[in-house]
Order: structure tokens, then sequence, then C-alpha cells
């Protein structure tokens, strides 16, 4: 073990140290024929290395320190070196004189580098080509960058760069390519980008950029492929593009260009690809195009054009994909145009065409769209084998499929797992398979007519495109995790129907899960998937982008709520790509819109169709019922007969039974075992209505359970109101109701638990360890605001709340707020300006006409709501008589901060960092609805739409009168034996209310 090394051992020794020798030999050989590296460029280019952590692949280059060396060098290489398809990632080129080499390509592609752009980059000036696309690289672009001169492709797209995009690239004169497409900066294009009058292909999709284009890009005149779509381009499209003579692919898709498309664009005979669309407040025609009969793809989409079909469209030899979809194409469709004989996807849907269909048709035109027209039904031969024969008759402008269901609807709900199997969720609702094989040009409807379904458009740029999307990766979200499995993917215009459905309001519930993109920082992070969203024509998300709804992060649930009216039997989902969001990230082809599942449950009481839960029918319920029936009615006589024994009152379970919507009902035994025999170590508080459990039913579902007190008169009232009240509503930010139990003298409430409290346990310094930045804050503070005007203006029934205060609002796992607790609520007649009740609530959130008056109307819960958002944006409860005197009472000293324009102040100072703009939008709409006068203070939708940012805050201008007519006495309080919540959780409970005693002056 210790001896002498073997001669095998100095053998290889020997032959090794012979190997150095000779390549180092060699590298000197190397460098006495071609030259070395300066210094300068050597210390660059390993600093920029260094920085990214990143080397050259091992005897490829850089061999023993030369970068100039090995591949580096070797003109036959060229195709393994090239800077965007080589072998060498990451790679450089030099170029050697005998004496002395200068890097002139260096490319760093898709290697997921994260980080600024090292500023030693730009002193490799002798840099001909760079290519840094698909990585993570942020920050902005150096100014730095005008050193390159030498510059001739410059290739930065699918980054995270921002800043405005650098004046002094228009330095950078030999430029023939320059991409910036898919990256984060804003502002305008520099004018200065004019001079690179030696363009050829120049690519900022998706980049960031906005404004108008310069008048200085007419002249590059060199230009033969532009990519400009996804951005917030402005004004018109220039009519000098008209002059770009050599132009073969332009792409203007999605900007907020207006008017047409100008009649310039007549010149540009060598396009081959051309697409635009999404232009608004303008109308063009189609006869610029009537000498591009070199087109291989047009897509005209949602243009407004106001045409015919050019009637030389027979011309157009090498067209392969056209879409003159969402316009206003009128006429007959030319039969030429169903010859062409490349032509294999055809999308002429949403026009208002005429006539029959052609006769004849290629036979490589497989994709066709002619929905949404007034075509004649009458198919032609060829249709007979064709997809497009199930839904022509069925999808045109009056959608006449829907006329035989119209007279006898069978239903009123339906469900969908979006692109996967049946599933019967954990909350027992069957969502319907949909895993049926769609195409470019596809309608289908369920074996069951319950439901259709139909795509449109082509995934382009990529070969045997899916139309589904399946995922393994885990989604977070508070639902079925297996409704985000799968989703239906579309790149153009998803529809699915609800068929058959009985007239009425229906609750409709959108889920998505964005599964394409990776959590950053990475390259296949970057991807932004935008689309609109129409319900029943209207509509209701505008760029609805899916991960920036689940708070900028994938694999994560996001649900929506609507509320949409039937009237003609039919309900229609609209998902509609227009033209947003990046296309190639992190393949091409991953764009437009995606949904994991709907499901639509009737707002009514519906008179036809079942519960949306699994069922069994047949043999066993022919012969159950009847016996049942009877069984029930000598039960029923018996139960009376007891009832009247015991005394008990009839007439308040007959009330509770009574209920025009009856709750789903849960057996006393099932909630026993789910809370361990309310075991006291599951207790989460107790308020007036009685102790709170949190309990796990045997599905799985943990939940909280109220538990109505024997001897609580008024407990028994409130649980009419709450079950009649949960029961009728439905909303994404009101408490969901899981049933209830009535069995002889007990009473329970069944709600979904929300770990997170409630809001006042999250806001008041001491409470919890849970932090609420300013983002969150102002969601909750928007939420709140939905479900507000959603009990208000938007539910079947008019409700007013009556006890809108932090307590009473909850928050899930993503702190979504939640209004509970609706004990108090009334219902309301809406042809009543308002109604006198008792007056019920907590102090400090009570209006000043309820409160005085017992007046109450919807106008209470936005007195309520105000006080709710200045303790959200303060991190205060609205009286704490620990502060200085004038600070005592939080809206007397949001007026003073107010009126001193200072209202900076009140923030919570343990808030570090908020923005300045949405804090005092706040303040000025929770000032506004604590005025006195229930008239000047706004509705709770006009409350949404201003903090929302559609509509300015009103002026607020005066403080409320209440202020001075009345004097506050802060030494007398009247506190009720109504016992606070324990330390555990507030969920639905009932806060310890207090009068305060005032005198009049």
């Amino acid at each position: 073990m210790g001896g002498s090394p073997t001669p095998s051992v100095l053998c290889a020794l020997a032959l090794y140290f012979v190997f150095l020798l000779g390549l180092d030999r060699l590298v000197q050989i190397v460098r006495a024929q071609n030259g070395t590296t300066p210094p300068s460029e050597v210390s660059a280019l390993n600093s920029v290395f260094s920085q990214w952590g990143l080397s050259p692949t091992y005897y490829q280059w850089n061999i023993s320190g030369e970068p100039c060396s090995g591949a580096a060098i070797d003109t036959t290489a060229a195709t393994a070196l090239d800077v965007t398809f080589g072998d060498y990632n990451p790679g450089i080129k030099c170029d050697c004189n005998g004496t002395v080499c200068h890097i002139t390509q260096l490319k760093v592609f898709a290697l997921d580098v994260t980080g600024g752009i090292p500023e030693e980059l730009w002193s490799l000036t002798s840099l001909t080509k760079l290519n840094l696309a698909r990585n993570y690289l942020t920050g902005p672009l150096s100014s730095s960058i005008a050193n390159l001169t030498q510059m001739e492709e410059l290739i930065l797209g699918a980054n995270a760069l921002s800043g405005e995009v650098p004046k002094e690239l228009g330095k950078l004169t030999n430029l023939t390519l320059l991409s910036i497409c898919m990256n984060n900066f804003s502002g305008s294009l520099p004018s200065e980008l004019g001079n690179l009058v030696k363009l050829e292909q120049l690519f900022f999709d998706s980049s960031g950029v906005r404004g108008a284009i310069p008048s200085t890009f007419a002249a590059l005149q060199n230009l033969q492929i532009v990519w400009g779509s996804d951005n917030e381009l402005t004004g018109s499209i220039p009519e000098f593009i008209g002059n770009w003579s050599k132009l073969s692919n332009l792409s203007f898709q999605g900007n907020a260009f207006e008017g047409g498309i100008p009649s310039t664009f007549s010149k540009l005979t060598s396009l081959t690809d051309l697409r635009i669309s999404d232009l608004s407040n303008g109308s063009s025609s189609l006869a610029f195009l009537k000498d591009m009969t070199s087109l291989s793809t047009l897509i005209l989409r949602n243009n407004n054009i106001s045409s015919t079909i050019p009637s030389n469209i027979g011309d157009f030899l090498s067209l392969s994909q056209l879409d003159l979809s969402f316009n206003n194409l009128t006429g007959p469709i030319p039969d030429s145009l169903f010859n062409l004989s490349k032509l294999s996807y055809l999308f002429l849907g949403n026009n208002k065409l005429t006539g029959m269909l052609p006769a004849l048709k290629s036979p490589s035109l497989l994709h066709i769209d002619v929905s949404y027209n007034q075509l004649s039904v009458e198919l032609p031969s060829w249709a007979n084998n064709s997809v497009l024969a199930t839904g022509l008759d069925c999808i045109q402008q009056k959608f006449p499929c829907l006329g035989n269901i119209r007279s006898s609807p069978k239903y009123s709900y339906f469900a969908i797992n979006c692109g996967g199997p049946e599933i019967t969720s954990s909350s027992q609702i069957v969502y319907e398979w949909d895993d049926e094989t769609l195409g470019p040009a596809t309608y289908y409807e369920s074996s069951t007519k319950r439901w259709a379904v139909s795509n449109v458009g082509h995934f382009n740029d990529i070969n045997n495109p899916q139309y589904t999307s399946v995922s393994s990766s885990p989604v977070i979200t508070n639902s079925d995790s297996r409704l985000f499995q799968t989703a239906r993917i579309s790149p153009g215009s998803l529809r699915y129907f609800g068929l058959g459905l009985e007239n009425g309001n229906y609750n409709v519930t959108l889920q998505f899960a964005e599964t394409a993109f990776l959590n950053p920082p990475t390259r296949n992070s970057l991807g932004r998937r935008v689309f609109d969203i129409y319900i029943q024509g209207n509509l209701v998300r505008k760029d609805f982008d899916i991960k920036k709804a689940a708070g900028g992060v994938s694999f994560k649930a996001v649900q929506i709520d609507f509320r949409a009216q039937v009237s003609k039997n039919y309900l229609e989902i609209h998902l509609f790509w227009a033209g947003k969001g990046t296309c190639r990230i992190p393949a091409p082809g991953t764009y437009g819109p995606s949904i994991s599942a709907i499901s639509a449950v009737r707002d009514f009481i519906p008179t036809v169709g079942k519960n949306p839960k699994k069922s069994k029918t047949g043999l066993i319920v022919k012969i159950v019922v009847p016996v049942g029936v009877v069984s029930f009615l000598s039960v029923l006589v018996l139960y009376w007969f007891v009832l009247c024994r015991k005394g008990l009152g009839w007439d308040d379970d007959e009330e509770l039974l009574g209920m025009d919507v009856r709750p789903y009902t849960i057996s006393y035994a099932e909630l026993k075992a789910a809370t361990e025999d309310f075991n006291p170590a599951n207790k989460l508080g107790e308020g007036g209505f009685g102790p709170v459990f949190k309990g796990t039913l045997n599905d799985g579902r943990v939940i909280a359970v109220k538990q109505l007190s024997v001897d609580s008169r008024q407990g028994k009232d409130q649980f009419v109101a709450e079950i009649a009240t949960t029961s009728a509503v439905q909303h994404r930010n009101l408490v969901k109701l899981y049933g209830c139990c009535i069995e002889g003298n007990k009473r329970l409430i069944v709600y979904e638990y929300l770990e997170n409290k409630s809001l006042d346990q999250a806001l008041f310094a001491g409470k919890t360890s849970l932090f609420l930045n300013w983002p969150i804050r102002f969601d909750i503070c928007l939420g709140v605001a939905r479900g507000l005007a959603y009990l208000h203006m938007e539910s079947r029934l008019r409700i007013v709340h009556r006890d809108v205060k932090a307590s009473n609002i909850l928050l899930d796992s993503d702190l979504n707020p939640k209004v509970s607790d609706f004990g108090l609520a009334k219902l309301f007649d809406d042809k009543k300006t308002h109604i006198n009740t008792r007056v019920a609530g907590t102090f400090g959130y009570l209006a000043p006409e309820y409160a005085m008056l017992g007046q109450l109307t919807e106008k209470a819960d936005v007195f309520g709501f105000g006080v709710v958002a200045l303790e959200i944006v303060s991190g205060r409860p609205n009286t704490d008589p620990s502060l200085e005197e004038e600070k005592i009472y939080l809206l007397k000293w949001a007026w003073h901060v107010h009126e001193n324009n200072r209202e900076v102040e009140l923030v919570d100072a343990r808030l570090l960092e908020f923005d300045e703009e949405e804090v005092k939008r706040v303040i000025g709409v929770a000032l506004l609805c604590t005025q006195t006068s229930p008239q000047q203070r706004p509705s709770m939708p006009r409350v949404v739409a201003m903090l929302s940012g559609d509509i300015e805050v009103g002026a607020v201008t005066s403080r409320p009168g209440y202020f001075t007519d009345w004097n506050f006495d802060t030494t007398s309080f009247i506190t009720t034996d109504t016992p606070s919540v324990e330390n555990k959780h507030s969920q639905f409970s009932s806060s310890t209310s207090r009068i305060l005693q005032v005198q009049r002056t």
C-alpha cells in the first residue's frame, strides 16, 4: 500500500506529461498561426461568463485559456457554431489575421441565465452577432450598447429586460436583424431606430412598447420581416408601410391601433404572410388584396372589415390559410375560394355572409368554419361526411338548433370537466366528460344534449396541434384538484353552450389554472396567456390573464363567478383570443384561451331537472318511493303528536322547514362524528348564536359548524335568516353554505372552513402573526365590495347584510375575503325605499339613519363598508380609547388627515411599501360611503367601479353632519354580555357590541 509506484503507473504519468507538453505545444502553434485574443477581450468575456455562472464546453474552444481556439476559429464548424442554431452553447467565433484574434460572435442561448447584462459585454466592440435569447435576463438595456457599431445581428428576445428601449440602438447602423421581442420594455419605440436603413428583420412582438410607430421608420426600405404583435401600439397603421416593397412577412395582431388597413398596402405584392387583427374605431375593405396573389397565410380577423370577398380570390394559388372571421363581410362565398388547391384552413365565421355553400371543394380544404353567418342550412353533398354538417345548422346567427328545446326545456344546471373525463367533485357535483377530439373547426354536442362546445382556430407554426392540455403537476386549489389535470385550449375562439336550460338567472363558475408556464426565474416562466371572456355575448373580462389573476404564479387555481340570465333556453360562454399574449413561450403555439372546468347552477326554484348531485335511478326508485311516502306520512303524524305532547313550538319548526330554497341537510350523527362529538379542542369560538366547531366530513371537506343554543330565541330567528339568505346566494366573496341540520331541537349550520380566520384578527396588531401587505389589503377591500354589490343588486333576492364589520369578513387560504354571518340579514322589497326595523348590528359600523331612526336600506351596508375600508388602510379598529384623543375615533381622525391633505398618515405604520394613489382612492371612497345622508353615499356597484379605477372617485368636500351635531363622550360605554370570540378562530361569531352614549349639543 505505501510502496513505490508500479511501472505501469510511472508509464501512465509519463504519457500524461507528454500529452500536456503536446497540448501546450499545440496551443503555441495555434497562437502562432492565428494570433491571440487581446487581454481586454479575454478579461471582458471571462467577467461576463463569471457573472452568469458559465464556462466554455471542455476542449471545444478556450483551450488552455485562449478563447479564440478550437471550434471558435474552425471555419469548417460554421454550422455547429451558428449563432442561432449551433451545437456549441455557450459559444464564440473569432476573426483572426495571424497576429490578433477578435471575438465577433457570442451565443448564450436558452441557458436560463439570470441577472442583468454585465457592462463588460459592451466592450466587445468587434461583435457582429450576439444571441442572448431565451434566458431570464433582467434590468435595463444599457446605453453602452452604442459601442457595438459593427453589430449585424442582435437577438435579445424572450428575456425579462425592462426600462425603455435605448435610443442608442439607432447607432448600430450595420444591423440587418434586431430582435427585442417578448420582454418587459416600456415607453415608445425610439425614433432613432429609423437610422437602421440596412435592417431586414425586425422582431418586437410582446416587447411591452406602446405609442405610435415613429415616422422615421419610413426610411426602413429594406425590411422583409416585421413582427409587432401584442403591444400597445396606438394611432393608425402608418401608410408608409405600403412603401416597404421588400416586405414578405408582416404581423400586427393584438395592438391598440385605430382606423382601417391603409390602402397603400396594395403595393406590398411580395407579401407571403400577412396577419392584422383587432383594429378598432374604423372600417376597411378587402380591395387592397387584389394583387397580393403570393400570399400563403392571410389573417385579417376582427378588423370591422365591411366588404365582400374579392372576386379574384381564385387567383391566390399559394393560399393555405385564410381567416376573415369576426368582421362584417357580406354577400355569397365565391366558388373559386373552395377550389384553391393549397387551401387547408378557412375561417369565415361571425360575418354576414349569405347564400349557399359552394357545391364543390378542393380535397385539401379540410377545416372550414362558416358559423354565425346568415347562410342557408341546405348543405352540399361534400358536407355529408364533414364535422361541418353537425354544427352548421346549429350555430348560425339565430341559433336555430334550439328551436325544438325552447318549448320544453329539460335542465336547470350543467357542469363540464373541460378536456377531461367525468369527475364527481368533493361537493358531489358531477362534471361531465369533455375529452372529445376537437380540431381547428369543430362543433360537438354531448350525448345528453345538455351542453355543446365549438372550437375555431389553428395553432400556427406547429405540427399536430392538440386542443387539450394535460398536466401532472399539482395545482394549488381549495376545490377538487382533479379538475385541473386537464384543460380545453384554443388558438382563437372557444365556445361552450348550456342547452335546453330553463329560463332564469344562473350562477356561472369558471375555473382556470395556468400550467403551460413554469414559475420564475426561468425562460419558461416568461409567457403570458391573455384572452377575453364573454357571457351571453357580454364582455365580462377583457385581457384576462390566468397567471396574473393567480397573483403572478402558475399551477394555482383561479375561480371566477358570474351571474347570467338565460332567456332563450341556452347559455353561451365564449373565450376569445384577441391577439394578445406571447405565442412562442415555452414553445410555438402556446397562446389562446384555456379553461379547466365550467359549472352553471340556477338561481331560482326549478320546475325541471334535478339537483347537480350524483343520483341513482331505476327500479329502486319505483319501489322505494311509494313505500317511502306512506312511511313518511306515518312518521309525520307521530312526530306531530310528540311535538304536541312536549309542548314544543310548532310555529318555530314550521318556520325553519318552510324556506323557499331548502339547503342540503346533514345528519346530526355525521356532524357529531365530524367534530369528534363537539370536542372542546375543536371549538373555534362562541357568539350570541352559540358555539362554533371545526370538523371534517367523511368526504374530507373541512367545515365550520355553528350550533344554535337551545335557549336562544334570538338565535333561532337568526338561524332561519342565515340559512334562507345563504342558500339563496352564491358568490366568490360570500361564505359558502354546505348545509344544515334540523333534528328535534338541534339546529346547526355547516359552512366551509376558512383557515385564515377573520379580517379583524389579521388586521389588528397582536391578534395573529399573519401580515397583510398593501396589495392584499386592496384586493380584500375590492372583494368585500364585490360581495356586497352582489347582495344588493345582482342576487335574485335584494339583501341587506346589516352587520358589515371586520370580524364578519373571513379570509380563505389565498386571503380572498368572504362576507359571513347573515344572521341579521334582511330581504328587501324592490318597491320600497326603506324599511323600519329593530336596530341590530355593531357599534362603530352602524349608519346614522339606521341607528337613530331604524330606517334600513342597502346604504346601511355601504356605511359599514366605509368603516371597514378605513380599518383596512389603518390596521386599527374604528374605536381605540388607548390612543390620543384626536385619534380615538377612526372616522374622525380620517377626516382630519383628509382635510389637511395628509391621508398617508392614516396608513398602517407596519406597511413599509404601498401604492399611494390606491390608498388615497380607498380613503376617498370610504369617506363617501360614510356620509350622513344615505342619498350621498354611493351604491356598492359604484364603489366597485371607483375602487377598480373604472370611474373617478367623487369629490369629498365636507365632513358628515354627525361630527358637528353630536358631542362624543368617550368615558361612557354600555357593553352587552355577548361573549367575545376565543383566541383560536372567530368564524361566524358575533363580536362584543357596544353602544356609545351621546349627548345632543
